[in-house]
């Protein structure tokens, strides 16, 4: 059996405290953008207030998902999530709307997920 590389479980709890981020960002994601949705469907599709009333509760949710993430910066969360709110927008769209993106849409979204990962998790000298 080989013996693990010296700093091997550090790398570990890295990349595991970075998926567990990046699945927060996910979940946010699905209710900021869901609850947007709704309240759009709401008032726009004139679904009614089931709808918004809907809607004002997951986006409730994702500002307390938001908390969940480690790091203790509100302003680097909420400026990373946009990152992801930006690709995860298209993808709701392509979805719930039937939305296709052009390849400046995509090219976008990947500038904007780049800048998330830079923002939350380059090496900072603690």
């Amino acid at each position: 059996m080989p013996r693990p590389r010296p700093g091997s479980a550090f790398l570990t709890l890295g990349l595991m405290l970075i998926a567990r981020s990046a699945a927060l960002f996910v979940v946010a994601a699905l209710f900021e953008i869901g609850g947007a949705w709704l309240v759009w469907q709401g008032v726009r599709e004139h679904k009614g207030w089931a709808w918004i009333g809907a809607g004002v509760i997951a986006l409730g949710v994702y500002g307390f998902v938001a908390t969940l993430q480690t790091d203790a910066h509100f302003g680097r969360i909420l400026a990373a999530y946009g990152g992801v709110f930006v690709a995860g927008s298209l993808a709701w769209g392509m979805v719930a709307d039937g939305y296709r993106p052009d390849r400046w849409d995509v090219i976008g979204a990947l500038i904007c997920l780049a800048g998330m990962a830079v923002i939350m998790y380059a090496p900072r000298g603690r």
